[in-house]
Formats: C-alpha cells, structure tokens, sequence
C-alpha cells in the first residue's frame, strides 16, 4: 500500500468542488492509495475473452491495462509493455517474438493488435552495433515485423527485447517520478531500493538507453527492475503477475518513503483578483483565444480544469518558480511545453487594458521560447524548423489550470498531464528539490521525430477548433446541423428546451463527431438563463465562432383576431429570442477580435407570408431585418451575418394532420406536398444544414439570405 495527500476538501467525480470543511488552515494528511489490482478471475477472464491469441499476450494485455488505468502510473499514452513468446511461422519454423506495445495505442485500452510482434532473434543482435540512428532503428523493426500492418513498436522497444524477462512494465509513476528528479537522485534510489532496482542515468530513449538499461542490470541480474533517472520505472519478471506486483512494490517503497516528509505548503500570493474563477475566465478567455489566433490564424479552443489545488498552486508565491524549471518527465514535453504560461490579471474591468496585459504577458513567453530554440539548435548545430512557440498550460492567478489547444482532447491531455506534473513537483520541493532536466535534453526531446510522431499529423478538419453555439438543436433542422458541423471537427454548444431529446441527440452525436459537445436545456426566451448559457459557454471552450439561432415555433391565427399576448410570445421566441443570443454572440466576437459568424433561421413567410400565419410571419421578417443590421452595424469589425430560408422541411414544427391539410389545399398528397417546388424534390434537414456550412466558410458574404427551398419564386426575395 502507498501514501498520497488528502486535503480536508470533498471532490465529486468531475473534479469540482463540493464543499470545504470549516477549517481555518487546511491540514494536510498521508492517505493510503496504491493498490495492487491484480485479480486471479480477473486475470483468467482476459485469458477466456482473448482466446484467439497466446495465454501470453491476454495476461499482457490485462496487466498492461491495469497500469494503464491508474493515473498516478501513467496517462495518455506514456509508459509501455512487453512479453517475449514463441510462435510458428507460416512453415511451421519456431520463432522468437518480442510483443511490445505499439504506437497510438494507450495502455487504459489496449488490445491484442496493440501489441506488435518483433522477430526477437535479429533485433537482439543489434546490441552488438557501436551506434544505430533513429531511422535505422524504426526501419529494422519495422521490417522485423510479424505483421506488416502492424503499428510502429515502441520507441523503447530496444530496451525491452535486450533486458532478459519474458514480461516488462514501464511506468512514469508519479511516486518514483519525485525521487528520480531529486539532486541526488542516484543515492537516494540507493538508499531506499538497495539491489531491488537498478539504476540508470538520464539518456535519450532509443538505442544508447536500451544498452545502458541491459548493463545496468547484467551488473546486478538480482534487481527486479530499474528506475531511470529523470523519466521513470522500469520492472520485470517470468509471469505478468511478478512483473505487475514488482511495479507495485517500487512504487510502493517510494510512497512510503516520501509519507515521512510533510507536506509543502503555498504562501499566497499579496494580490489576487477579487472575482470568482468562472468570471475572470469570461473575461480572459475570449482574448486568449483571440491573440492564439492572431499569432497562428488558426482557431484554439480553451479547458479550465476546476480543481482547488491547481488554483491554490496559481495563487501561490512557489508558482513563479517551481512552474518554471521543467517538465517532471521529458515526454511531457509535446504535450505541455517545457513550461506554463503566467498571468495574474490586475485590471480585469477595462477590456482593452486587460488585453494589453495578456498579450504582453504572451509575447514574453514567446520571445523566451523563440530564444530556447535558437539557443538549443545553434548549440547542437541541428537543422531543425521551430514548432509553434505558444503555451499549452496557463496558470491564471484568481482562475487555476487553463490549457489551450487545437481540439478539445489537446486541451484535457495537457490538463491531466499538468494535474500530476504541478503535484509532482510539490511533493518533490517537500522531499527536497525538484531537479528534472535541462533545456538542452528538453529540447532534444521535443523535437525528436519520433516523439512528434506521437502527436500524428493529420489534415484538420474545415472547423477544428470553431466553437459553435446552435439553438433549437435537439431536432429538426438544427440536430442535422449540429451533425455536420459534428462531422467537420466544430466544438459544439446546443441548446434546447426539451432536455430528453437533447440528451438523446447527444448521444447520436458522440458516434459521428470528430470535436466535442456540450449541452443544456434552455428556454432561450428566459433572459437571465441565457445569460447564464453564456456563461458556461465561456467556462468550457474560452469563446465563440459561430452561432446558429435556429429556435423557432409556427404560431398561427388571423391576425386581425389574434391574441396580443400569443403575438406577443411568438416574439419572444421568433425574434427576441434571435436578438438575445445575437447580441451576446457579438460582444465574445469583439472581445475576441477575430471576426465571428452570425446565422439565423429565416423563412420563406417573411418574403410570402401564408393565410393566417401572421403571428409567424411578422417576427421571422424582423429576422430578417436583424440578419442586415447586424451585417451593417459590424461588418467593419469581421462580423458575417447571414440568414438560411428554407421551405417545407420536415421537422417537428408542423403535426401530421396539418401536413395532411395543407397538402389537400393544394390537391396534392402529403410527400407531394414536400416536393411542390420547381425542382420536384424535397428539401432535407441535412440541405438547410450545408446551406449554414457553406455561409460559415464563405468569409466574403454578409447581409445575405440564402434561400434553400428547392424553387419557391414566389417567396424568392425582391
């Protein structure tokens, strides 16, 4: 059992506060949480279920799989696994096959095709070469492979096919992390572990790493693993239980040990900011996101990870230094920089002083990242193009942990990641220093092809990155939007008063969306919850791009006759409604100062507005009216607006029976009657969708009303 810090604090699953005890000072206490898992019906139950290969590879996938699920062991794809076995080839020849994890796999859910087999036999000759580069490493596996479809092994797969044990774990547990990035690292090991673990110095994974890990343990083949120092453990055994257990018990060891030290604690800072988390980050986001974009022209969308020890961290006096030193091990480095950007905001009521400050406080950042790059590659005399210079990681005073990404899953990889680095770090000032590595070997690792590799290089979608606010989405035209727009990589908000149907096309959505998702049910016609939507919105993606307002609802009645209250409320919703999220829209896009997208609903009934369908009519024309004057009043400030006008779509607005008797009107049948148009063809949800797709992207069009109807001249524009 091992030993972690329990605040006095009560968390929910969300890792959002629920309430502090009524403690003056915060006592900090040592709570046993390292388990061992393993599970012997677990363990057959792999065996069963994964019949289809070797005994060997299930309980390499089980034990590979409790590792991976723990977070104080490994997170996002780091750490990996082996285990040596014998097959048959196609002839029926024995062959000895090293099954190591491969990449883009994580060890939380790998599977069998995870793990590609290595001929062992030529790849342990390599040991005898004096030097072999990257590429020819990566080749000679690649070509030693069982399956040429497989994924490329680990970068570590060196390191296991040249150690002995017939199963390897590797980890970068959090525990064994705090002593490996001590001063004095190496006799500390000494101390605590004696023969159980070997001891390897800091060295660049590949080939040079995998010979110094098989002699350190040739010079005491007793060790039951090796803790390499600044980057993580290492055990092994002759069954996938002894390696799991030994990986267990470092870890263990480690806990207990550091148990003995009290716990640091942060010296706040003299000036905070006085306004909640959620307000600051309202006001900070949408200018974060804007100076990402000026500086890239890409678009970036922010996480703000609620948890009280981050924020107690960011308001800390310790947090201008021990943030600053480096990452706790050198594979963090893609994904959260060598270091966090810091803001302490000090004028948070005037927007453009706010801005001033952020950005200088940004440019700093990038100046001293620029300076990193050019020092390191003149130093190592390397041709190597400079990656984008921006922090994934802010620590905002007031605020806690910011990331800021290209996608949703950037930004909580750098948010998990950072959650154990900041940790980390504090328990290792508590033990003693905090020594990871140096600029020169940080840098040497982030640009490493093969750790950029991790990262993939895919081509981003139209709208990766866009954040896209849609109402009315939970049916009709505004769910088939919100699937496009799903498909096209946009970060979605939707928005809809009927909480089931919206709950339901969310989960449609998860099956088909390349971005994220957010919902609420909402009366959009309440103003006070929109301001509250708004709010939430900022909370979870920093800003906005495009807002769809689709709400609507076809209130009838002769409008010489008509209810004043019922015309009234068929306002609310058909226009107010349109200018309350419109006019919040506008102010994110001008805080933001990267243009933005405003798309409204129209309707063919403010051009040819039908018998009795006044009280419909007349808000959908002020629409109409809206789209130009905000085309007008914020074209100067990049701000498109633009309305769709669509015509006999099927969607929840109109019941069966009044269909069946405006088709009869027309002495048409009822699918007829969606196809009474010039074209003969009915118009879909998914058609009005790319209508909005297309008005999103088409940057040179304002003011204008799209009509897709498949021919109505008589509601054709003038």
């Amino acid at each position: 059992m091992a030993a972690v810090q329990c605040l006095f604090l009560i968390y929910d699953e969300a890792e959002s506060l629920c309430f502090p005890t009524l403690i003056l000072n915060l006592v900090l206490v040592l709570c046993v949480v390292m388990e061992n898992n393993w599970n012997d019906q677990e363990a057959q139950a792999a065996i069963n279920k994964y019949s289809d290969v070797s005994e060997d590879i299930a309980l390499r996938v089980y034990t590979s799989r409790l590792i991976g699920s723990n977070p104080a062991l490994v997170i996002h794809g780091g750490g990996n696994t082996s285990v040596k076995s014998v097959v048959k080839n196609r002839i029926g020849e024995e062959t000895n096959v090293l099954y190591v994890k491969g990449s883009g796999w994580d060890l939380d859910t790998i599977e069998p095709p995870g793990l590609p087999g290595v001929k062992l036999d030529y790849i342990l000759k390599l040991r005898e070469l004096e030097a072999l580069s990257d590429e020819d490493m990566v080749n000679d596996q690649r070509v030693n492979l069982l399956d040429a479809k497989s994924p490329n092994p680990s970068v570590e797969t060196l390191l296991h096919a040249f150690l002995p044990h017939k199963f390897i774990d590797h980890s970068h547990a959090d525990e064994i992390l705090v002593l490996a990035n001590q001063p004095n690292a190496v006799e500390l090991c000494q101390e605590i572990y004696g023969d159980f673990l070997g001891i390897v110095p800091y060295i660049m994974p590949g080939f040079l790493l995998a010979k110094a890990a098989a002699e350190a343990y040739e010079k005491n083949p007793s060790v039951k693993g090796l803790v390499l120092i600044n980057h993580g453990l290492f055990t092994f055994g002759e069954t996938a239980k002894e390696s799991y257990d030994y990986h267990i018990e470092a870890v263990t060891r480690a806990e207990e040990y550091i148990a003995k030290y009290d716990l640091k604690t942060y010296s706040p800072q003299q000036t905070l900011p006085k306004l909640k988390p959620s307000e600051i980050l309202e006001k900070i986001g949408p200018i974060l996101r804007g100076l990402y974009h000026e500086h890239t022209k890409a678009s970036w969308t922010l996480h703000y990870r609620e948890n009280p020890d981050a924020l107690s961290f960011a308001n800390s006096e310790e947090c201008a230094n021990w943030s600053q030193i480096g990452t706790i091990t050198p594979d963090h480095v893609i994904r959260t920089k060598q270091k966090p950007l810091l803001l302490n905001p000090k004028n948070l009521t005037d927007d453009d002083v706010l801005r001033k400050e952020i950005s200088q406080g940004l440019d700093e950042y990038i100046e001293n990242y620029h300076c990193y790059f050019k020092t390191n590659k003149e130093k190592k005399g390397v041709d190597k193009t400079e990656l984008d210079p921006l922090p994934r990681v802010a620590l905002i005073a007031g605020v806690g942990l910011v990331t800021i990404g290209k996608t949703v899953k950037e930004t909580r990889v750098a948010a998990d990641v950072y959650e154990r680095s900041f940790q980390v770090v504090r328990k290792a000032f508590s033990v003693g220093k905090f020594d990871p590595l140096k600029d020169d070997d940080l840098f040497d690792m982030e640009y490493w092809s093969l750790e950029q590799a991790k990262l993939g290089k895919s081509v981003p979608l139209k709208l990766q990155g866009k954040v896209v606010l849609i109402s009315g989405a939970a049916s009709g035209i505004g769910l088939g939007t919100a699937r496009l727009f799903a498909q096209n990589g946009a970060n979605l908000f939707l928005l809809d008063r009927d909480g089931d149907k919206l709950s339901a096309a969310l989960e449609s959505l998860k099956k088909i969306s390349k971005g994220h998702t957010t919902i609420q049910t909402l009366d959009i016609t309440d103003e006070k919850a929109v301001d509250e939507s708004f709010s939430i919105l900022l909370n979870t993606y920093g800003g906005l791009d495009v807002l769809i307002s689709n709400a609507g609802n076809a209130v009838q009645g002769s409008i010489g006759h008509v209810d004043p209250e019922a015309l009234r409320s068929s306002f609310e919703l058909n226009f107010f409604a349109h200018q309350a999220l419109a006019c919040r829209a506008v102010k994110i896009f001008i805080a933001q100062k990267t243009g933005g997208v405003l798309l409204f609903n129209a309707s063919k009934a403010a051009f040819n507005p039908g018998k009795d369908f006044g009280p419909y009519a007349l808000p959908k024309a002020a629409v109409v009216a809206l789209t130009k004057q905000y085309a007008l009043d914020y074209g100067s400030d990049n701000i498109r607006s633009n309305a769709v006008n669509a015509d006999r779509v099927r969607t929840g607005m109109f019941s069966e029976e009044f269909i069946k008797e405006r088709a009869a009107a027309r002495n048409l049948e009822p699918d007829d009657y969606f196809k009474n148009n010039l074209l003969s063809q009915e118009v879909y949800d998914c058609d009005v969708a790319e209508g909005f797709l297309h008005l999103t992207l088409a940057e040179k069009t304002t003011g204008s009303v799209l009509t897709i109807d498949g021919g109505n001249i008589a509601a054709s524009p003038r």
